[in-house]
C-alpha cells in the first residue's frame, strides 16, 4: 500500500529523523518476542510518530474508567500517563487541544473476513473458506489476505480500527487459523501482523457446517454429525500430542497447539444449547473456549458463560436470518453485562467494520429500555479491553495505560453518538488519519486511479 505523500510527511513530524518509514518486508527484522516456531513470523515496525499530548477531552480509558477534562501522554509507541487537568505536559511533546471532544483506546474488531474476503466483492477475491472437508485445521487465514483490500483504510478512518483478528469462514466445522493484524498499510501480510499475538483457531456449530456437508450427502448433515466427527478429530489430536511430534503435520500441529493452551478457540455458535454442549466438549478434551462468536442467543446462559470464563463476540442486533438466529434479542449484551459476563461487539462486515462505536451504542440503548443502565465508559471496553482479552493481546493494547501501546482514537464528540466520527487515529503513537488532512489518508494501490479513491465515506 501507499499514503500519497505519507511517508515524507510522517518523517517530517517524527522525532528530527526516520529511520524507517512503515511497517517492514523482511523477515530479518521479525519481532522476537513473537512464537518462535512460526514460518510466517512478524515483520511489523510502526510506522514514526512524535511525543503527543491530548489535552482537555474526556478520556475513556477502555477498562471501565472516565476522566472528564482528561490529558494522554504518549511517546516511542506506547502510552506514557493519563489523568486529569493536573498532569504535567513534558517539554517537547506535541500538544493537541481535545476540549469538547473523546479520546478512547483504538477499536479492536475480532471478527472481521477483511482481506480474505475484500472488495470488490468477487469470486476471484472469496479466499475465506476452504470448503473441501468439515475439518481444515491445517490452513492459515494469513495466506488469503490481501493487504490491498480498500476496507483496512476505511476500518481505520471510519471506525478507528487499530487492530483486528481475520477469521477464515465458517462453512466448516474447523476452519483453520486466525491472524491479528495491526491496522497499518504494508506490502505484505507479515508486515501487518501484531507481534507477539497468539495464533487464533476458527471453530464453527450448527447450521453452516451440516448445510454445506450435508448438502454434498456427506458427514456432517446433523448437528449430532457435527459433533461427532469434532470430537474424532479431538481424539485424533490428543493422539499426536501426546506422541511423537516430530513427523509434521500441518491440521495436528495447529489443534496440539490448542491443546497446549497456545492457540485460542473462537467459536462461531449461535443457540445457547450448543455453546453449552461445546463447553462440555471442550472439558472433555482438555482445551479452552476463548470466545463464542455471533452467540444470538447468549444471554439464556450468561452464567455459565461467566462460570467458564468465555466471551461472547456478538453482533448489536441482527437476528431472524436464518432458524438458529431466531431468538436473537437486541438486549443480548446488556444482559450478558447484567450476568457478569464478558462482552464483545464485533463485525463480521466490511461496513459494520467502520461503525462499531454505533453498534455499541445501539446495544447499550436496548438495555436502558429494559431498565438496564450500563455507563458510556464501560459500553467502550465492550470494543476495546475485551476483545483485546478474548484474543489474547490485553497485555499490549485495549486499554490507555502505561506501557501500553499507544493505539488510540480522537473523537470529534461522544464515540456513543451516531453523529460522532474519528478525528484522528493513532497506531503505535503514529498518527494514521487525520480527518482534517486530506493527505493523511492511506489508500492503496488498487484504488489508484479509481473512483472514490481513498474516499471517506
Amino acid at each position: 500500500m501507499q499514503f500519497r505523500a505519507f511517508a515524507i510527511l510522517g518523517c517530517a513530524i517524527a522525532l528530527g529523523a526516520c529511520s524507517t518509514t512503515g511497517s517492514t518486508d523482511s523477515a530479518g527484522s521479525a519481532d522476537a518476542s513473537g512464537p518462535v516456531d512460526t514460518p510466517y513470523p512478524s515483520t511489523y515496525a510502526a510506522y514514526p510518530g512524535a511525543p503527543t499530548a491530548l489535552v482537555g477531552a474526556t478520556v475513556y480509558d477502555g477498562a471501565g474508567g472516565r476522566i472528564d477534562n482528561g490529558t494522554v501522554l504518549f511517546s516511542g509507541g506506547k502510552v506514557v500517563a493519563l489523568g486529569g487537568p493536573d498532569l504535567a505536559v513534558p517539554s517537547g511533546y506535541t500538544r493537541i487541544d481535545g476540549s469538547g471532544k473523546f479520546v478512547t483506546p483504538g477499536v479492536i474488531d475480532i471478527h472481521s473476513h477483511l482481506g480474505n474476503y475484500p472488495t470488490p466483492s468477487v469470486e476471484a477475491h472469496s479466499d475465506g473458506n476452504e470448503a473441501t472437508g468439515p475439518t481444515t485445521p491445517e490452513v492459515w487465514a494469513e495466506h488469503s489476505v490481501w493487504p490491498q483490500d480498500p476496507g483496512f483504510s476505511r476500518a481505520l478512518a471510519n471506525g478507528g480500527i487499530t487492530s483486528l483478528q481475520i477469521l477464515p469462514g465458517s462453512a466448516n466445522l474447523t476452519g483453520g487459523r486466525s491472524v491479528t493484524l495491526k491496522n497499518v498499510p504494508s506490502r505484505t501480510v507479515q508486515g501487518m501482523k501484531f507481534p507477539g499475538a497468539p495464533y487464533g483457531m476458527k471453530m464453527a456449530c450448527g447450521e453452516n457446517p451440516k448445510r454445506v456437508y450435508g448438502g454434498r450427502n456427506r458427514m456432517p448433515s446433523t448437528r449430532m454429525g457435527n459433533f461427532a466427527v469434532n470430537r474424532q478429530m479431538w481424539l485424533d489430536a490428543k493422539e499426536y500430542a501426546d506422541g511423537d511430534r516430530e513427523k509434521r503435520d500441518l491440521a495436528k500441529e495447529t489443534l496440539a497447539g490448542v491443546l497446549d493452551g497456545d492457540i485460542l478457540i473462537h467459536n462461531h455458535c449461535y443457540r445457547a444449547d450448543e455453546m453449552a454442549l461445546v463447553m462440555d466438549m471442550a472439558k472433555e478434551f482438555g482445551y479452552k473456549v476463548s470466545a463464542f462468536h455471533h452467540a444470538v442467543e447468549s444471554y439464556k446462559i450468561g452464567d455459565l458463560l461467566k462460570e467458564n470464563g468465555v466471551c461472547s463476540a456478538i453482533w448489536a442486533d441482527w437476528y431472524g436470518f436464518k432458524m438458529e438466529s431466531y431468538d436473537g434479542i437486541p438486549e443480548n449484551a446488556a444482559l450478558l453485562q447484567q450476568a457478569g459476563a464478558c462482552v464483545v461487539i464485533h463485525s463480521d462486515d466490511e461496513n459494520g467494520i467502520q461503525r462499531l462505536n454505533q453498534e455499541a451504542a445501539k446495544a447499550q440503548a436496548a438495555g436502558r429500555r429494559m431498565g438496564i443502565t450500563i455507563p458510556d465508559a464501560e459500553v467502550i471496553s465492550w470494543l476495546t479491553l475485551n476483545a483485546a482479552k478474548a484474543m489474547g493481546i490485553d497485555a499490549m493494547t485495549g486499554s490507555l495505560e502505561a506501557g501500553k501501546m499507544a493505539d488510540v482514537v480522537l473523537w470529534n464528540g461522544n464515540p456513543l453518538s451516531v453523529y460522532s466520527r474519528p478525528e484522528k487515529v493513532w497506531i503505535d503513537g503514529a498518527l494514521m488519519y487525520d480527518s482534517l488532512d486530506p493527505k493523511r489518508r492511506p489508500v492503496s494501490d488498487f484504488e489508484l486511479g479509481q473512483p472514490g479513491e481513498g474516499d471517506v465515506k
